[in-house]
Parts: structure tokens; sequence; C-alpha cells
């Protein structure tokens, strides 16, 4: 009897520890643990305070791109930069009406903006491209790289 508790106990652990990681996976690995994500009232709250300029990316939990996004993140150039900036994330599905306010080309997933400490849009600062031109290369963390260092300089 006491070999099928541990069986169970184990197979249990083995369904929490999937579930875990699927909760985790979805949307991405933004890497809350070396980045100071926000949330939207607090993040202006803070730029405010500190007069750094903001990083503002907006997501969702279903999106494969979002999750791809979300790597760059991980890479310490990155994770340097964004040191400067107060960063907000959002699930662009739970703040519907902060997606429809920063969306100059459309509300596609995911975008990257970057707002001064007074949370005005920089809207020059973009991606290389004519069209979803806040969506920075989603694999490569050069793209997000190279529109930190723009608003760094003109934000500052």
């Amino acid at each position: 009897m006491r070999g099928h508790g541990i069986a169970w106990r184990a197979t249990r652990l083995a369904v929490l520890l999937l579930a875990v990681a699927r909760v985790a996976s979805a949307g991405g690995d933004w890497n809350d643990k070396e980045i100071a994500w926000q949330g939207y009232e607090a993040g202006l709250t803070a730029a405010k305070n500190t007069k750094k300029p903001i990083c503002l990316v907006f997501f969702t939990e279903w999106c494969p791109h979002c999750a791809n996004y979300s790597v760059v993140f991980h890479d310490p150039k990155v994770v340097a930069q964004a040191k400067k900036f107060v960063m907000i994330r959002l699930d662009k599905d739970k703040n519907a009406a902060l997606s429809q306010k920063y969306a100059p080309d459309g509300e596609y997933i995911p975008r990257t903006y970057f707002l001064s400490s007074a949370g005005d849009l920089d809207p020059s600062i973009r991606a290389p491209r004519d069209k979803f031109q806040y969506f920075y290369d989603e694999k490569n963390p050069e793209g997000v790289l190279g529109g930190m260092n723009e608003a760094v300089k003109k934000l500052h």
C-alpha cells in the first residue's frame, strides 16, 4: 500500500509542475526576476518621480510572437538598458482602452513604445519598418536595444 502512496504523490507532483510550467509560459517569460515590470498607473507615477523614460510593451497570453519576444528581455544588454527605464508591460486583452490609446498604426501585438517621463508617446522611436512600426524583432535583442538606445538619447 505504501508504494501506491508514493506513486500517487509523484504523479500528483508531476501534474502540478506541468500546470505551473504551462502558466509560466503563457504569454512568455518576461524575465520578472531581472526586470522590474510595473502596471500602467504605478509606472507613470514612478516615471514622473524618477524622471526616467518609459518602455511600454503590449502583449497577450495567447500570442506566440509575444512568447518569442519575451525572450529578448533575458539578454544581458537589454536587462542593463531596462534599468534606465520604467518598464511597463500590459496585457492588451485586459487593458483594451490603453491598447486603443497607444495604437498609432494598429493594435497588433507585441507592440513596444517609448514615452517620456511625463507619459507622452514619442512616435518617432520605432522599429525600422513601414508596417507594424512598433513590432521589434521578436528573436533578436538588437531591435529593441536600438529603440532603447534612441529613447535614452531623446527622452532623458
